[in-house]
């Protein structure tokens, strides 16, 4: 089990390149590197570089250098003091010595990982101006049909890239794919989500043009993704009418971590009972900065708002 979010175990992926065999250069094996969390204690044994035996009720060999009586009450350089049991105890939870022993603190970031590599993908999309959306939201919410809108609309303007994440198969990579644009699958096997890990292995497929767009559809989620930072530039958020228009309310992290809300499938509207004003006012109590795009992908309606902002975007990190 993923200790990070609690999803299925998350020891192995496949990346495959649509067009491409599953080689040795083509697929992935991954392990999640996992530490403690705060809150997690344990103790654990701490040896002196010097040696003891059980004959001398703890005598030492006056050659190793330290300076002892022949009842063990010796000085050491060391910061703090000990008894005659030299295995010390460390508690990371307390913040307290424990009977005298020293602590030492070894909480870390369970995501730093993660982030560390996160900040390398989002340093050389930097470097080669790379506009970078990292698409989520829950399944069936209609992002890869949005995805197949935006590409028509943007791909004789600029070069396009795809990344697509889900549990198993290819069919939405092969899906854009057709449309003419390089596409990657990353397959999470059960895993929830992908991580920046993933997404820097997945680039190395690509020849990434300089002032592109990458364009990466997430695991459809609403909990998981939200945590993990990919290095992208922006993160969308497509919600659907279907889904109800308290989500925001129950998924309170993913609607603080995007920029964008693209309220999909308002086709719909009149046969559902779903308020836009109710949906947008909760989602901007969660997030006040988060921008609204009503579109339709299947209608096309919203879509040519949504092409202008994409544009905006990437005319503001090509100046």
């Amino acid at each position: 089990m993923c200790e990070t979010c609690g999803c299925g175990d998350p020891g192995s992926y496949q990346i495959r390149k649509v067009g491409q065999d599953d080689s040795a250069d083509n697929a992935y094996e991954h392990s999640h590197p996992h530490s403690h969390s705060p809150g997690f204690s344990h103790r654990h044994q701490h040896l002196h570089p010097h040696s003891h035996t059980g004959e001398d009720d703890h005598r030492h060999n006056p050659d190793h250098g330290h300076d002892h009586d022949h009842d063990h009450a010796h000085s050491h350089d060391h910061a703090h003091s000990h008894n005659s049991d030299s295995i010390h105890g460390h508690d990371v939870v307390s913040g307290e010595p424990v009977s005298g022993k020293r602590l030492i603190n070894l909480e870390k970031d369970i995501l730093e990982t993660n982030n560390l590599m996160a900040e390398r993908n989002r340093g050389f999309f930097e470097a080669k101006k790379v506009f970078c959306i990292n698409m989520v939201s829950s399944p069936g919410s209609g992002k890869t049909s949005l995805l197949e809108r935006m590409i028509i609309a943007l791909k004789d303007t600029i070069p396009i890239y795809i990344i697509e994440g889900d549990q198993q198969s290819m069919l939405d990579a092969d899906r854009l794919a057709k449309l003419g644009v390089p596409a990657v699958q990353i397959n999470t096997g059960s895993g929830c989500h992908l991580d920046a890990i993933m997404v820097n292995k997945a680039l190395k497929s690509f020849d990434i043009a300089t002032g592109s767009l990458l364009l990466i559809e997430n695991v459809g989620n609403l909990v998981c993704p939200a945590l993990f930072d990919l290095g992208e530039s922006t993160r969308v958020l497509v919600m659907s009418v279907t889904e109800g228009e308290d989500k925001p309310l129950k998924y309170p992290a993913m609607f603080r971590s995007a920029r964008l809300c693209l309220i999909n499938k308002t086709d719909l509207l009149p046969y559902v009972d779903f308020r836009i004003e109710e949906a947008t006012k909760s989602a901007s109590a969660m997030n006040p900065e988060l921008e609204f795009i009503e579109v339709s992908a299947k209608t096309g309606k919203g879509m040519e708002k949504l092409v202008d902002w994409i544009i905006g975007k990437i005319n503001t990190i090509s100046n």
